[in-house]
């Protein structure tokens, strides 16, 4: 199962961060492809984007994200689904506060395609998660330290 897990220390107080990471609307568009998201409930979310794994398939992928558990401020935990598959993957953002005004976050996704074609799907996954984390975890820091200053 593919899977990645990433680290950043900001200097931004934990009731900044978890502030952002409440509301879908802050942070879903910064994944790369990013197509549209809908807030279904305070526990599931439609999301879709373009997917481009390594330059050899483009796919629109459409995703619900789904069992959010809101563990304010400390973790957020949610499950992957595609519209026809029970269970693709799992994932969490957590905060920990270092200081007053400076949070580790730690944002892990895990991916594990299943059927035909599961395998190479599995592969393409591992490198496309590795790139996409990086990305979307400087867009996340970025927009984070501009919503803190607001």
């Amino acid at each position: 199962m593919p899977s990645e897990i990433q680290h950043v220390e900001l200097d931004i107080p934990i009731e900044v961060i978890w502030k952002f990471i409440r509301d879908p609307d802050n942070w879903a568009p910064l994944v790369p492809g990013y197509i549209q998201h809908e807030i279904v409930s305070e526990n599931q979310i439609t999301w879709e984007f373009k997917s481009d794994f390594l330059g050899i398939m483009k796919k629109k992928v459409s995703l619900i994200i789904d069992n959010i558990i809101w563990n304010e401020p400390l973790k957020v935990s949610f499950e992957l689904k595609r519209s026809n598959e029970k269970y693709l993957g799992e994932g969490y953002f957590e905060a920990k506060a270092m200081n007053r005004n400076k949070t580790k976050v730690t944002g892990f996704l895990e991916i594990n395609a299943t059927g035909p074609m599961g395998s190479l799907a599995n592969t393409l996954f591992k490198k496309a998660i590795q790139k996409s984390d990086e990305e979307v975890a400087v867009a996340i820091s970025s927009k984070l330290e501009e919503f803190n200053r607001k």
